[in-house]
């Protein structure tokens, strides 16, 4: 210390400031582990209350519905009743010429006799027991819908010379939700849901493969200037296979994507030369081929008419043209009759599933 031009030292032992130290240690210490139980048991205790709370409100909710069942049987009746309104109100689809048919059953007759016999043993009930009747009757007539898209569905292809049951093989095996919510408490199932949901899965699956169908000319179709089939090979001038069609164009001319579908390929193949290929589902494929240049990706999604490439002569090629193929689970088919008549062919699928639900919803 400097006090008037003298300097004066304070020695602090080594053990002084280890005993300094260790007090200001063990005080720190000492309040960590205050704040520590503090807000252990500030947790406990807001972990305690949300679990009562959780509680609480599950009982009050349980008991709530088993009182409202138990002292108001017609309330909670009325309650489902309106549930069931809003379904069939948000499902103005079903006209109503469709009637029983030997692949649906019909209930009808079954529900009358439960609602008879319910009214008769526990009068109370006899409202839950049309609700269930309605239900059943609306499933049943649901079904009947779903096969009669199905069906249309099904004729559209044969006139376009594909096999349905082809389509729907591969789409077997899958479910949806709506099996699940028809589900028992015990575990079995209604088998009126069971084939409700098959029936509306056979139907999506057939009328998006109708949608996937080649259906838009990929080029001007005034240009085709080679068929499907045997013909003349123009570099060995024998005989050979000819597996698509050839339409003539300009260098650079836009080339359109058949039908909606994923690019699938993209790149350059042996004779082909740049090629764009796209997976339309169920073993369908169509191949554009010696592309001046490409204007889609892999993986991209196209719908019928976009832009996917250029009229170009890569590959083996005599001049300007695109090759366009048809394939069905590799197999090259004709695509003259997918583009020439599945623009009809779809069309009125379209306007009959229209004017089916147009009447429903009057």
């Amino acid at each position: 210390m400097r006090s008037q031009g003298h300097v004066r030292f304070i020695k602090i032992t080594s053990r002084l400031q280890m005993t300094v130290a260790g007090l200001v240690a063990l005080l720190l210490l000492g309040w960590a582990i205050s704040m520590g139980v503090m807000a252990i048991s500030q947790w406990r205790a807001s972990a305690e209350r949300a679990s009562l709370l959780d509680r609480e409100v599950k009982v009050a909710t349980a008991e709530s519905r088993v009182n409202a069942y138990r002292d108001n049987l017609e309330e909670a009746t009325e309650d489902l009743a309106r549930r069931q309104d809003f379904i069939e109100s948000v499902l103005p689809m079903l006209p109503d010429d469709v009637r029983p048919d030997e692949t649906v059953s019909d209930s009808t007759d079954e529900t009358a006799r439960t609602i008879e016999k319910v009214s008769a043993a526990i009068p109370e009930a006899a409202g839950l027991a049309k609700l269930e009747a309605r239900q059943i009757a609306f499933v049943e007539k649901l079904t009947r819908y779903a096969d009669r898209r199905a069906e249309k569905a099904e004729e559209a292809m044969r006139k376009l010379g594909l096999n349905p049951a082809s389509i729907t093989a591969t789409r077997r095996g899958l479910g949806g939700p709506l099996v699940k919510l028809s589900t028992a408490h015990d575990g079995s199932l209604d088998p009126r849901f069971a084939r409700l949901g098959a029936s509306l899965e056979r139907m999506n699956a057939l009328e998006q493969s109708l949608s996937s169908i080649p259906q838009v000319m990929p080029a001007d179709h005034n240009a085709i200037s080679s068929g499907f089939g045997y013909r003349r090979d123009p570099f060995t001038g024998a005989a050979a296979m000819h597996s698509g069609l050839d339409f003539g164009g300009g260098y650079g001319a836009p080339i359109h994507a058949a039908a909606q579908g994923k690019v699938s390929f993209v790149g350059r193949r042996s004779g082909y030369g740049k090629v764009v290929e796209i997976s339309h589902g169920n073993g369908l494929m169509t191949r554009y081929a010696h592309m001046s240049r490409w204007k889609a990706k892999v993986g991209q999604k196209v719908a019928p008419g976009d832009i996917i490439g250029a009229i170009g002569s890569t590959g083996r090629s005599t001049g300007p043209h695109l090759h366009f193929e048809v394939r069905i689970n590799g197999r090259a088919v004709n695509p003259r009759p997918f583009l020439e008549t599945a623009p009809h062919v779809l069309e009125e699928a379209r306007a009959i599933n229209e004017e089916t639900d147009g009447s429903a919803s009057e």
